[in-house]
C-alpha cells in the first residue's frame, strides 16, 4: 500500500530496486526454482474508494506470473523491456511507448537471439511496459516513458506557472500574456508551480475543448477571475495530473461542465474525480477528488427546456454504456460510497430516463444573448446548483 502516498512524498530507487528482482530470479533459476514476478493487479476487484483519501488505491491482490512453458516469453520480455528502460534512466534518455515498440523491434532484428522475443503489436509491449510499471509500483513517468498526454488547454488571466526544466533552467509563463492561445503542460505536472497574481475564484473544467475554447473567446477568463480548462473527453493522464495539481497548490473551487449521460458520468467524471482501476498506482497524483459535477444535471433539462435524445438500448454502443452503468452501481466502490451518494442517484436517473443531454444545449436557452451559458454557469456555481 505504499503507492498510497504521492511521488512528492515517496521516491523509489528503481535501479536498486530492478537488481534485487533481477538477482532474485537469477538466485531461483540456479537453484533450479521457477522465478515468479508479482504485480500489483489494476482492476475493479481489487480496487478500494475511502472518501476521506478521494480516489481508488489497490488492494492486495496481485497478478503472479511463474516461469513456466506458457509464462517463459513474458518474463523474458519483462526483463528484456526492463534494461531499456533502465539504459534511459542512466543515461537520462526519454521515450514514448510507440518510440520503445520500434526501439525492441530493432534491437531483435539486430540480434537473433532476441527474434522469440518479437512483438507482432504494439499492444504486446505496451502491456510489458505497464506490468513493469505495477510491478515496481512506480508511474510509467517515472521510468521516463511519457505517452502524448497533453494536459487541458487552459485559460486564464490570473495564472503564473513556473517549470522545472530538466537543465536546471525555469520557464515562467504567464497565462495572461498568451493571447487567444491555451496553454497545455506535459503529462508531468510534478515539474510545475503555479501562483495567483490575484485572487483566483474557481476552475471551470469543461468537458469539450471546443465549449471551452468559445468561452474564452467570448471573455470568460476576462471577466472572471477564473482558470478555465478544456478536458478533451475522457481526461488524460495530463489532464488529471494538471488538474490535481490546480486542486492541491491553489486550493480554489473546482467545477466540472459536462454532458448528462452515463458515458461522462461513468467514464469521464469519475476519472476526473477518483481515477481509475487501469491506474490504481498513480491514482494519488492523477486525481482531482474536489472537483464537483455542475452540469448538465437533471433538474436543467426541465429548467432550461433544454434539447435532449433518447437513449436506444438498440444501439450497441448505448446499450453497453447502460450496462455498464447497472454493473458500477451494483460494484464500483466509487458509487457504491454513500459520500458519492448524489453521483449514484445521477446514473439512476439516467437509467430511468434513458436520455443523453449534451453541455451544448444550454446554448438554446437563449441563442440571443451570446454569454448566456456563462450566465448560467455563474448562477449554478452562485447557488450550489452542482453535485
Amino acid at each position: 500500500m505504499a503507492r498510497l502516498l504521492s511521488i512528492r512524498e515517496l521516491k523509489i530507487d528503481i535501479p536498486k530496486e530492478a537488481r534485487i528482482l533481477a538477482d532474485k530470479m537469477l538466485k531461483d533459476l540456479e537453484n533450479s526454482k521457477r522465478p515468479v514476478l508479482e504485480a500489483v493487479k489494476t482492476s475493479l476487484d481489487n480496487s478500494i474508494y475511502n472518501s476521506k483519501v478521494g480516489y481508488l488505491t489497490p488492494g492486495d491482490k496481485k497478478v503472479r506470473t511463474e516461469l513456466n512453458v506458457s509464462s517463459v516469453q513474458k518474463l523474458a520480455r519483462v526483463v528484456f523491456m526492463l534494461e531499456i528502460l533502465l539504459r534511459n534512466l542512466d543515461i537520462g534518455s526519454v521515450n514514448t511507448k510507440r518510440e520503445l515498440y520500434y526501439i525492441c523491434k530493432g534491437l531483435i532484428k539486430g540480434n537473433k537471439r532476441y527474434s522469440p522475443l518479437d512483438f507482432e503489436d504494439q499492444n504486446e509491449s505496451d502491456t510489458i511496459i505497464d506490468f513493469i510499471g505495477d510491478m515496481l509500483e512506480v508511474y510509467r513517468e517515472e521510468l521516463n516513458c511519457f505517452a502524448n498526454d497533453r494536459g487541458g488547454q487552459t485559460y486564464s488571466q490570473q495564472l503564473v506557472v513556473t517549470e522545472s526544466l530538466p537543465d536546471g533552467e525555469k520557464a515562467v509563463i504567464d497565462l495572461s500574456t498568451l493571447g487567444t492561445s491555451p496553454f497545455q503542460p506535459k503529462n508531468k505536472p510534478q515539474a510545475l508551480k503555479l501562483k495567483a497574481k490575484k485572487k483566483i475564484d474557481f476552475c471551470l473544467i469543461i468537458e469539450s475543448e471546443g465549449t471551452a475554447n468559445t468561452l474564452a473567446t467570448m471573455g470568460f477568463t476576462k471577466r472572471n477571475n477564473c482558470i478555465l480548462m478544456g478536458a478533451q473527453g475522457v481526461p488524460s493522464n495530463g489532464v488529471r495530473g494538471w488538474c490535481k495539481l490546480i486542486e492541491e497548490e491553489l486550493g480554489i473551487p473546482m467545477y466540472f461542465f459536462g454532458d448528462l449521460d452515463a458515458y461522462t458520468m461513468q467514464n469521464i467524471f469519475r476519472t476526473l474525480k477518483a481515477g481509475s482501476a487501469a491506474s490504481l498506482i498513480r491514482n494519488a497524483d492523477f486525481s482531482a477528488p474536489a472537483v464537483r459535477f455542475l452540469g448538465v444535471l437533471p433538474e436543467d433539462v426541465k429548467k432550461y427546456s433544454l434539447p435532449h435524445y433518447k437513449v436506444k438500448e438498440s444501439d450497441p454502443s448505448e446499450a453497453r454504456q447502460l450496462k455498464k452503468a447497472r454493473d458500477v452501481l451494483d460494484n464500483d466502490p466509487f458509487f457504491l460510497d454513500k459520500k458519492n451518494k448524489g453521483l449514484c442517484d445521477i446514473l439512476k436517473w439516467l437509467l430511468s430516463e434513458k436520455i443523453r443531454c449534451e453541455q451544448q444545449s444550454y446554448f438554446s436557452v437563449d441563442p440571443n444573448d451570446p454569454i448566456k451559458v456563462e450566465k448560467i454557469i455563474l448562477e449554478k456555481i452562485k447557488t450550489g446548483a452542482y453535485v
